[in-house]
């Protein structure tokens, strides 16, 4: 929001400094009657009430003070009214709350909807001056009720959202409500915007060149295209440097003896046609070359023709957007004035009615009242203390404790805690920690004052939260967050009662609790959820952190002034040695005090290396007002970062958890807006996760999602699904993410939202099958023919009842599922009793005969297959980029809800357990040659079977390199798949990171990929003699690692976030660590080649190993809640 005010100034720069001399000059001459004459603006008021007379409105024209709130000029427009004695009946009757304040910008009505903000800093007053108006004009208006249509429109989009975004019993402010009226104006610039055309067929292009290995299957940069209409088809001959259009004209010029064959008119041209995917609803459409579409590189990889359909285009009014009740709010809401508009010095105080939170030199404090819990935990021999800490991102600002006392059921401490810092010195987005902790009773802690100051922030803790107080071992029970200064830029006043989150257990799922502990929304369980009472100091007036100051150096800090000199000095060549080194370590390497104060001495210097930007912001101490104002000044005059490259991993880093100042966060999104749709789609489940790092609902990540959403629909149809994934799970950011998919929602079109209807209904109803069998076969572990019956049974009503007739499979969007096979169900012999459902191809252009197989689950949260399956996408998209093939298989895979979701069947895929056992049973895990006699049996010819070898190789590299870069452990038999055409995958990637499990206290995993002897048999080799195919093998490795190791910090990033936001077990340093490793960070190439080619030995040496276990797993069915995919 910043960066828009501060662009808006830009283009009107005339007007404004003009009138900041103006206020400066005048206020050197300062006497109260100058205040008076120097602030006044001009407003004529529509009112709500007319003249009987002339029927036209009442008018009032008042001067306003422009240091007044609106809420102020609302209550004189009123006293006035009164006073006149107009329209009595209405103005006695009602409040100034009855109303509210609209203007006209630009055609547009605009609310003036923050109460508490100061009138000169509205938007509209700008507006005015910029059109050199000398009297504004501002209509008061009765307060617009939902009609019964858009309350019902509500009541459905709730439905879709999985959440009531209108219900704010468990919000302390009007956050929720502020960010849904805020998003409507970055939703209408979108909407005004958009192509209905490209919108309507939304073309998935790439923009990657064309890899090597694909330009070699294409003959003289042609391709053969067959175009089918009706029952008749035409293939043609195109460069791949044709755009769409182009290809129709070859066909249209093709065909111009057969029109009539094919069902084409005379009177038409290729104007009237466009051209889709056959069986997909995806288009060839636009102005890309058709090299660059997505489906046409697919079917070049996959060796297959190129089918496409000549069809008239969609009807863009099928993507209706909904009118909107609102009115767009003022662009400057929520923006606090300058410190000088706000600042009490040389101002008359009694017309002071907004005091600058820069002019509060007092030390922060906090009152803790006390604490209640409905019902105490088991232990009652404990001690319990309350500990606040200020943090900024991760860096942790002051930090005090109460003393301790006896827990029960409501414990009253009634003590002020005083932090070390001044509350001039409080940054936007700092947040007020509050954790219950206890201990055992026999030592009592004294009150500890350790107040830190500015120690630059360890990370806030691990899952279990120890720490260690005065030798007492503690534990973490209870956190609660609380930001002090609020969405609108205002300190925080008065008491709270803040409903705490609860520790989980060390049994329960605390697969998020680091990005959990970070939320500032409060338990929505207020029934049985700890409770603390705090008081924080109030004031007479509204306390309002300023945007900005308005001098260069304003403020005058002699030391600030100082420090910029010095910033700019020439930095000495041994220190630049120093400099170099800090900045070409990894994102996760820790910065000494030492470098620390060497990046901020040299900032200036910083600011020319956008690789040095993470480590100098990671230097700022947030918690100094002179070192904030000072980086964000060095922030607005640096052009070098918009000038740079985009490097995607540097851009990631500022929006993870250690960042949460808003210039930089706005600065890293800025970086963002350039890349395209299938770079979005790449990265947006992790964007999707890093909003959880955002202070406020409304921030430039969530408005950069959105726009992107609104322009694709591919975009917002995952963005559908990763935000209602999470609100379904994570109680934590669930109004969050409800407020960004309710702004989605309202503005992706009718078409849209029709396809979500049908999807939300189909998974619904599929979850109430998946546990109506679950509670029917829940003790046995095979599953019976009768249950298998049932389930048929079920689908089959279904299907009569009321199904939808199709849907968009959740995970492939270009694909339409239609009605269930039903004698193809079943259900699969697992824990969670997951359906195996077929349903056929909805679209009757397809060509395929096959059905969709789809993996319906309850009972398993598949938000870390997702995790790991996206990184497994940018591994591969790394690789193309050095025209590297790996026929790596990232299946479709999606959470739909809590711990619900669905998984592609790949077909013609089967297990290596399935293969092992078809043969000789269990001890087929022993028998090398199985695998090999497998792919000979399903290859109809020498030929085929030697291309299968060479995929199994390519794919078996890229494997082994990705799950050991991503410690993927627990890998046996049953989640290593192979498809008939020797594509090796692997599945199921509930264990990550080395968190291997063990088995009879042995650790299951002895090797660090899987490459057993049936593998290597595969490549024509065995032992240690080596072979053609695997010396290709081991070359492929190292291509692959090497590429990786080029991108280590995007990895590294990606990986640190993914810990924060969703893996199980996982949240120390050492699991980071693991993948710093794994890509031997900081060594030189040579070393890193060598170390792969030790770690593929090791597992020829050690597949034995691998296969032992192999063979447990079919002996005793260790099922580890693996699911058989096999039928």
């Amino acid at each position: 929001m910043e960066q828009q005010v501060s662009d808006e100034e830009e283009s009107q720069p005339v007007v404004l400094r003009e009138e900041n001399r103006r206020r400066r000059r005048k206020m050197k001459a300062f006497t109260s009657t100058f205040s008076v004459a120097m602030d006044q603006i001009a407003i004529e008021f529509v009112l709500p009430t007319t003249t009987k007379s002339s029927r036209s409105p009442d008018t009032l024209l008042l001067e306003v003070a422009g240091n007044w709130t609106v809420e102020q000029v609302k209550a004189q427009v009123w006293l006035r009214v009164v006073a006149t004695n107009l329209c009595p009946e209405f103005y006695q009757k009602y409040s100034p709350d009855h109303c509210i304040l609209l203007y006209q910008k630009k055609g547009n009505w605009c609310e003036i909807y923050d109460k508490h903000q100061v009138f000169q800093t509205l938007d509209c007053i700008r507006y005015w001056k910029a059109l050199k108006k000398d009297v504004g004009k501002i209509h008061l208006t009765c307060r617009p009720q939902p009609s019964e249509e858009s309350t019902q429109y509500q009541r459905y989009l709730n439905y879709l959202i999985g959440y009531d975004v209108t219900d704010v019993s468990n919000v302390h402010d009007d956050e929720l409500e502020f960010t849904r009226r805020k998003l409507l104006t970055p939703r209408k610039i979108e909407l005004a915007d958009r192509d209905p055309k490209l919108y309507s067929m939304d073309p998935w292009i790439t923009s990657k060149h064309l890899p090597e290995y694909l330009l070699t299957k294409v003959t003289n940069s042609h391709i053969l295209l067959v175009i089918h209409r009706n029952k008749a088809s035409q293939t043609i001959k195109v460069s791949i440097d044709d755009t769409p259009v182009q290809v129709l004209q070859t066909f249209f010029t093709k065909i111009s003896n057969k029109r009539a064959l094919l069902g084409v008119p005379e009177d038409v041209c290729e104007a009237d046609y466009v051209l889709r995917v056959c069986g997909r609803e995806e288009y060839i459409y636009g102005n890309h070359p058709v090299r660059d579409f997505h489906w046409v590189r697919q079917c070049l990889k996959n060796g297959e023709e190129i089918h496409l359909v000549l069809e008239s285009a969609p009807n863009p009014g099928q993507d209706l957007v909904q009118k909107e009740d609102w009115a767009q709010v003022d662009d400057c809401t929520g923006v606090a004035g300058t410190h000088e508009q706000l600042t009490i010095d040389e101002k008359d105080h009694e017309r002071v009615f907004t005091i600058s939170l820069w002019d509060c030199h007092r030390k922060f404090r906090v009152k803790v009242l006390g604490i209640d819990i409905p019902a105490l935990p088991r232990n009652p021999e404990l001690i319990v203390y309350v500990e606040a800490s200020i943090f900024h991102g991760q860096q942790l600002l002051a930090q005090e404790r109460t003393s301790s006392k006896a827990f029960t059921e409501e414990v009253l401490w009634n003590t002020w805690l005083e932090f070390n810092i001044r509350i001039r010195d409080l940054p936007k987005g700092a947040r007020l920690s509050l954790q219950v902790s206890c201990g055992k009773a026999q030592t009592q802690i004294s009150k500890g004052t350790s107040s830190y100051q500015d120690n630059g922030g360890s990370p806030v803790g691990g899952g279990s939260g120890s720490h260690d107080c005065n030798k007492t071992k503690s534990r973490l029970l209870y956190y609660v967050n609380l930001l002090l200064v609020d969405h609108r830029s205002l300190l925080r006043q008065g008491e709270f009662i803040l409903h705490m989150w609860k520790m989980p257990e060390k049994t329960e799922d605390n697969s998020s609790v680091n990005a959990d502990k970070l939320t500032s929304a409060t338990n929505p369980d207020k029934a049985s959820s700890m409770a603390v009472a705090i008081l924080l100091d109030k004031y007479c007036y509204p306390v309002a952190l300023p945007k900005s100051r308005e001098g260069k150096e304003a403020g005058g800090e002699g030391r600030e002034a100082e420090g910029g000199e010095r910033g700019q000095r020439e930095m000495p060549n041994h220190l630049r040695k120093q400099f170099e080194a800090i900045v070409e370590t990894d994102p996760l390497h820790p910065l000494s005090q030492e470098d620390k104060e060497l990046l901020w001495h040299f900032r200036e210097e910083c600011m020319r290396h956008p690789r040095a930007y993470p480590k100098l912001l990671g230097s700022v101490r947030w918690g100094r007002q002179e070192a904030v104002l000072a980086t964000h000044r060095l922030l607005e005059r640096s052009s070098v970062w918009d000038r740079s490259v985009l490097d995607v991993g540097l851009a990631m880093q500022l929006l993870d958890c250690h960042y949460s100042d808003a210039h930089v966060r706005s600065m890293a999104v800025r970086k963002l807006e350039t890349l395209g749709d299938d770079d979005v789609l790449r990265y947006l489940l992790q964007l999707v996760q890093a909003v959880k790092f955002e202070p406020y609902h409304d921030s430039a990540l969530a408005r950069f999602l959105l726009k992107r959403a609104l322009r694709s629909k591919r975009i917002g149809h995952f963005l559908f699904w990763f935000l209602r994934s999470e609100i379904a799970q994570s109680m934590h950011y669930q109004q969050r993410y409800a407020v960004l998919l309710e702004a989605y929602l309202r503005g992706c079109g009718e078409d849209m939202l029709q396809d979500f209807r049908r999807q939300v209904e189909m998974t619904e109803a599929l979850q109430k099958v998946t546990r109506e069998i679950k509670a029917m076969s829940a003790e046995k572990y095979d599953v019976s023919a009768q249950v298998v019956f049932q389930l048929r049974q079920k689908l089959e009503n279904l299907q009569t009842s009321g199904l939808p007739e199709s849907f968009r499979v959740p995970y492939d969007p270009g694909l339409r599922a239609g009605a269930l096979v039903i004698e193809q169900c079943k259900v699969m012999a697992s824990k969670k009793r997951p359906l195996w459902l077929q349903f056929k191809r909805a679209d009757p252009t397809t060509l395929s005969s096959d059905t969709i197989g789809v993996i319906f689950k309850d009972g398993d949260d598949l938000r870390q297959d997702m995790l790991i399956l996206q990184i497994l996408l940018i591994m591969e998209s790394i690789w193309e980029e050095e025209s590297l093939d790996l026929s790596l298989l990232p299946y479709g895979c999606i959470s739909t809800g809590n711990k619900i979701g669905m998984i592609e069947i790949v077909k013609d895929a089967t297990t290596i357990a399935n293969i092992q056992q078809s043969v000789v049973g269990s001890t087929g895990a022993f028998k090398d040659e199985i695998l090999n006699q497998w792919l000979r049996d399903k290859c109809v010819s020498e030929e085929k079977f030697q291309q299968a070898v060479e995929r199994f190789v390519f794919s078996c590299g890229g494997y082994c390199v990705a799950t050991y870069v991503l410690g993927v452990g627990d890998r046996h038999n049953d989640n290593i798949m192979i498809t008939e055409s020797g594509n090796l995958f692997h599945i199921d990637f509930g264990h990550i990171l080395g968190n291997y499990k063990s088995f009879l206290g042995i650790s299951k995993e002895r090797v660090p990929f899987v490459l057993t002897p049936d593998f290597l048999y595969v490549m024509g080799t065995s032992g240690k003699k080596s072979s053609p195919h695997f010396q290709k093998f081991q070359d492929v490795c190292v291509r692959a690692y090497l590429a990786l190791r080029h991108h280590t910090n995007l990895l590294v990033i990606l990986f640190s976030m993914m810990l924060m936001t969703g893996m199980p077990q996982l949240t120390s340093k050492e699991d980071i660590e693991y993948i710093r490793e794994a890509l031997t960070v900081g060594r030189p190439e040579e070393e890193a080649q060598r170390h792969l080619l030790d770690q593929i030995e090791i597992c020829r040496d050690k597949g034995w190993t691998v296969q032992f276990n192999w063979f447990l797993h079919l002996v005793l069915g260790i099922k580890q809640g693996v699911d058989k995919r096999s039928a």
